[in-house]
């Protein structure tokens, strides 16, 4: 394929695109995160709150609704896909553009619990055949589709901060391989994990060396069986949970579909009152239960003592209640919400017997991510990425493989409309 000179043409082409994807990315992720800064932080002190009160999420959430919704009735693309149904590389068009942008750029800051990658990868794959157009570049299936991938994963990396994640995620989402990839894949990522485990504990059982590519990181605790048990029960525990949100995300994008504007806007209406719900239990911000849950889990990562049990509770149901609803009706990413719920779930559970806070917060990631994003080798990376350390793997993958194999013979709720589909309210006209 190398020696094919369309093929090297196409491949340059790619690089090239990189470039004004990677930086159109690059702001639209500062955009948002201003955005959130300066409706949740800033605004509430400028009017004389130390944190956002507890109401603030009611009139935010509520246009944030209206807004979406006119966009998934009126606009072309529906303003992307709906996010119950996991991530996609395909499927939006250039004319879907200013749609997935409204969409995002204000249901995002206005407190989704959504996360950006899903706007990113629609963005990054419209842009590129947007780019394809002006430069007159010839469009085949074939081409269009390599075209959209390419871009995806520059605006995707742009998130990440690492163009491996991107490019891994990339060959899942868009199924490179089919079927048979998670055939193989599976498989050897469970016994690469198992031999991670075996390995690793030879090494400290016997305190014989066989060489290393450690380069002196600090390391958590040695693994030990009782990390490995809690793994093989909290994430499948973990993973169920998850599932059901989505589960839950799919009877709202049902609901939604019949009348979209209205029934978008009593859903965003629905998980403000979750959050608020969260903000008057425990007295805190009520956006530790809106948003994304990106800078939270950092906060929560650096001091998990500053949350008390009874937040971490609070926080895991009216969070994931207010994420199973924005999953159906709003429009963004599922993966920094189900990060978030899994390191919070970690950060509770890390004082069980024989377990902590590292492994807990592993487990817990690995399998929160991996049942929302049904990509098993992705999560494995993103999560070790997050965890920067390589003591943990092999409890990232055991809980991701769970994950996956639970959440595959579970259930699915019902079907998702169809991107092209008309909702019932424009079809009845």
């Amino acid at each position: 394929m190398l020696g094919r000179p369309e093929y090297r043409r196409a491949l340059v082409f790619c690089g090239l695109i990189g470039v004004p994807v990677a930086l159109i990315a690059f702001w639209f992720l500062v955009a948002v995160h201003q955005l959130e800064q300066l409706i949740w932080t800033d605004w509430p002190k400028d009017l004389g709150w130390e944190k956002a009160p507890w109401w603030w999420a009611l009139p935010l959430l509520t246009p944030a609704g209206v807004v979406v919704g006119v966009v998934a009735a009126r606009f072309p693309g529906r303003g992307g896909h709906v996010p119950a149904g996991g991530l996609h590389s395909g499927g939006v068009t250039r004319r879907a553009l200013p749609g997935v942008l409204i969409a995002a750029l204000v249901g995002l800051p206005l407190g989704a619990v959504l996360g950006p990658e899903a706007p990113l990868i629609a963005m990054g794959g419209g842009l590129a055949l947007l780019l394809a157009r002006v430069a007159r570049a010839p469009e085949t299936e074939a081409s269009t589709a390599l075209l959209s991938a390419a871009g995806a994963a520059a605006a995707v990396s742009a998130l990440f901060g690492n163009p491996i994640v991107g490019a891994v995620l990339l060959i899942e989402v868009a199924g490179v391989g089919g079927p048979q990839l998670f055939a193989v894949m599976l498989p050897a990522l469970l016994a690469s994990g198992v031999g991670d485990l075996i390995f690793t504990g030879f090494v400290h059982w016997t305190g014989l060396e066989t060489g290393s590519l450690d380069i002196g990181l600090p390391k958590p605790p040695p693994l030990d069986w009782a990390d490995v048990l809690w793994a093989v029960v909290l994430a499948p525990a973990l993973a169920f949970l998850i599932h059901w949100a989505f589960v839950g995300g799919r009877f709202a994008a049902r609901f939604v579909a019949a009348r979209t504007v209205r029934n978008t806007t009593l859903c965003a209406l629905a998980a403000a009152v979750c959050v608020t719900l969260y903000a008057v239990a425990t007295g805190r911000s009520p956006a530790e239960a809106a948003l994304s849950g990106e800078s939270t889990l950092s906060d929560l990562a650096h001091d998990p003592h500053a949350w008390p049990v009874g937040a971490l509770i609070a926080v895991l149901a009216f969070k994931g209640l207010a994420y199973a609803l924005c999953l159906g009706s709003l429009r963004g990413g599922p993966v920094f919400p189900a990060l978030f719920l899994g390191g919070a779930a970690g950060v509770l559970l890390a004082p069980l017997p024989g377990l902590g806070l590292v492994p807990a917060m592993a487990v817990g990631m690995a399998a929160s991510v991996t049942a929302a994003l049904r990509l098993p080798v992705s999560s494995v990376v993103l999560v070790v990425l997050l965890l920067g350390n390589v003591d943990t793997v092999a409890l990232v993958v055991l809980a991701a493989v769970g994950s996956f194999v639970l959440v595959q013979l579970l259930p699915q709720g019902p079907a998702l409309p169809a991107m092209g589909e008309q909702p019932a309210d424009r079809a009845a006209h």
